[in-house]
């Protein structure tokens, strides 16, 4: 697979997709990235784990991401910023190849996620205090419908998505984003 020949594809797929962004509120602006690479032919995304001493989200699978500071330009800023503290991906070995819908999370943040192509392999330096492990997946296998399920949840109006990658639980926001970049790229 060339590699400019599936960054276009996914630019293209990307930037076709209808996004209605939903109401802001209060809610406070953060970004995430979700990393995309290439091995041996097949495509990757890059998660990661929390730590158990994170403000929110603790022990979670999530995308490299937070909150928005003062000094971003704007929320893909934020999530290249983001990214470059907790895996230590430098924001010039990115390529933005675009967005997906943005997202409010229960625990009341807009997130706005975007997708990206990274060189592989790649050297991660995962901040210690933040990121208590890398987990890379194939899109093949995260495409199993096995491996999805809906439940409902004490407490939540409407059911919530959950992936099981072997030892791993992608749930929430995070499921939501990845199944819309399921549906962008199948």
């Amino acid at each position: 697979m060339r590699a400019m020949n599936w960054m276009e594809d996914i630019e293209r797929r990307l930037a076709s997709r209808p996004r209605r962004a939903p109401e802001k509120g209060n809610a406070r602006r953060a970004a995430v990235l979700v990393p995309l690479f290439v091995r041996e032919g097949m495509l990757w995304i890059v998660f990661t784990r929390r730590t158990e001493t994170v403000e929110h989200h603790r022990g979670q699978i999530s995308f490299p991401g937070g909150a928005e500071e003062e000094d971003d330009r704007d929320l893909s800023a934020t999530a290249l910023r983001e990214t470059h503290e907790e895996l230590g991906i430098l924001p010039q070995d990115v390529r933005l190849l675009g967005a997906l819908t943005p997202i409010v999370t229960v625990t009341d943040f807009y997130v706005a996620p975007f997708v990206a192509a990274i060189p592989q392999p790649y050297v991660f330096a995962p901040a210690e205090s933040e990121i208590a492990e890398v987990v890379e997946a194939p899109v093949a296998a995260l495409s199993d419908p096995a491996i999805k399920e809906t439940r409902i949840l004490p407490g939540r109006d409407e059911p919530v998505l959950f992936y099981r990658y072997g030892e791993n639980v992608i749930w929430g926001a995070t499921a939501r984003i990845l199944s819309e970049l399921l549906e962008a790229v199948a």
